[in-house]
């Protein structure tokens, strides 16, 4: 059944990147680069990257300003535990629908194969939005890497199918 559910699931899929950083710019932000890399790679299309600093308020605006052909948003940064790091603070509210599996996956496996027991400070999450799949990973490198190859890439056109499949009918 799930292969079936793969194989209706669109090939391609518009994305929006939000990297949060005081401190990285469009020049500098290796972890936005490598996502658009990775989606590229696969055929996604990438019709919007930003770089913003990790202020609640740009953020939401930024979330909310994407038009309707944005069908996932990636957003990597700003998921820490110290007082600047807000981005799950922006983004959670404005969730219609939380997707925990993603969060604790992501953990479980950066745990394994990534960095330990020092995942416990991760605070990675997925959802919708505005009838649009959102996910929010840190900003490492490695931490990008895992969460697309791992979670996102595996299952970003099944969501966004699972997400639009009754838009039109109601």
């Amino acid at each position: 059944m799930l292969q079936d559910h793969r194989k209706a699931s669109p090939n391609a899929v518009t994305c929006a990147i939000l990297t949060i950083s005081d401190t990285r710019n469009k020049e500098t932000d290796k972890s936005g680069r490598f996502i658009q890399s990775f989606l590229g790679e696969e055929g996604h299309a990438v019709s919007a990257y930003d770089v913003i600093p990790d202020e609640k308020g740009m953020i939401e605006m930024h979330i909310n300003s994407y038009g309707t052909d944005i069908e996932a948003v990636i957003i990597n940064g700003g998921t820490g535990i110290s007082k600047r790091d807000v981005t799950i603070e922006a983004v959670k509210p404005l969730l219609d629908k939380e997707l925990p599996g993603f969060g604790e996956l992501f953990r479980m496996l950066s745990y394994q194969l990534d960095i330990g027991s020092a995942s416990v400070l991760s605070r990675a999450v997925a959802g919708v939005s505005q009838n649009r799949v959102i996910f929010v990973i840190p900003g490492s490198s490695g931490a990008v890497k895992l969460a697309m190859e791992k979670l996102i890439l595996p299952e970003l056109g099944h969501l966004v199918m699972e997400v639009s499949k009754d838009l039109e009918q109601g």
